[in-house]
């Protein structure tokens, strides 16, 4: 038996610019950080050559092309299991709309595990590049590269999207206060509403031409970014995320919306310097930053709506355990 464990990932600066109607004449960049919220995977030899997948609801089946849930088909397929496992999914929030990367690192963590139980051991890079393979080039979906990448790297990253297609992945250099700072004064609030990203995304990419210099401002705000916790002025990243929200919300018709409106200036009345919805928008949880002093008063503002707590999670994908057959 194999189980990995894939943490869930908060966009900072950037989001948006990882795709590749974008960067691909541009250049994307992005700051990302994983938290201690996690998807794991499962999988168990059978007895038998049959496959069962355990998530929402079961399934039995004799070919690994029967399996309708497409993460796990490609992944088994990217890493040549074909019959005679199960495998289980379980995940910390919920598991569609969450803004969070969940599907991205739902695809990081089963790549991991399959290879581990094929006994093949492989770098985050490798993980992220399959991962995005299953997602962008084989199931079609319109997204991005960052949540795959920071689900196999974890930690405080920033990224680049070459044109040439290569990514590069660096720690952020700042201190570990820095990095508990920064992370304390960042909260998590679910809207209630849960939402397709693809929807969303896919208008997106058909508006990249015409929304150039939003992204492009979006792509300045993820360096701004970079620079202020490097330097240590974390209480600037509330106002980047505040401008980072604005110009989101050009991109999409479906990335905001009157009640999503309504509890941000909620949040901003409690206290919050800045925030955005996280993910692609139009649901999930919205992020806010608030200094340690303000944030009783945040939650009071907030109360009607659950929070989330977290903290900083150092690394990426992980075998966390392997029990030899």
């Amino acid at each position: 038996m194999i189980i990995s464990k894939t943490p869930l990932r908060i966009s900072i600066c950037g989001g948006g610019t990882d795709l590749k109607g974008y960067y691909a004449e541009r250049e994307g960049f992005v700051v990302s950080t994983t938290i201690n919220r996690y998807v794991y995977v499962i999988i168990k030899k059978r007895f038998d050559d049959l496959i069962y997948v355990n998530y929402t609801k079961k399934e039995i089946v004799e070919d690994i092309n029967e399996v309708q849930h497409e993460l796990v088909r490609e992944a088994a397929k990217i890493v040549g299991l074909t019959k005679g496992f199960e495998v289980t999914m379980l995940s910390d929030i919920p598991s569609q709309g969450s803004g969070l990367g969940s599907s991205s690192s739902i695809t990081v963590g089963l790549l991991n595990a399959f290879y581990q139980f094929k006994g093949v051991q492989v770098t985050a890079e490798q993980l992220a590049q399959d991962a995005c393979r299953i997602e962008i080039d084989i199931t079609h979906k319109p997204i991005g590269k960052q949540d795959q990448y920071i689900a196999a790297y974890g930690g405080l990253k920033s990224i680049l999207f070459k044109k040439d297609d290569t990514v590069v992945v660096k720690a952020i250099e700042a201190s570990e206060e820095v990095i508990r700072k920064l992370i304390s004064n960042l909260l998590l609030f679910y809207t209630n509403i849960t939402r397709k990203s693809s929807e969303i995304l896919t208008e997106q990419k058909a508006n990249i031409e015409d929304k150039l210099l939003y992204h492009d401002n979006i792509k300045a705000l993820g360096y701004d970014a970079l620079a202020s916790i490097e330097s240590g002025q974390i209480d600037n990243i509330g106002k980047l995320l505040a401008s980072n929200w604005e110009m989101k919300k050009q991109l999409s018709s479906k990335i905001s919306n009157e009640k999503i409106d309504q509890m941000y200036q909620l949040g901003i009345g409690g206290g919050a310097l800045g925030g955005k919805v996280s993910g692609a928008g139009g649901g999930g949880f919205l992020l806010l930053y608030c200094q340690r002093k303000n944030q009783d008063i945040l939650r009071e503002a907030m109360k009607d709506y659950r929070e989330m707590p977290f903290m900083y999670e150092p690394f990426g994908s992980r075998i966390i355990f392997n029990y030899g057959i």
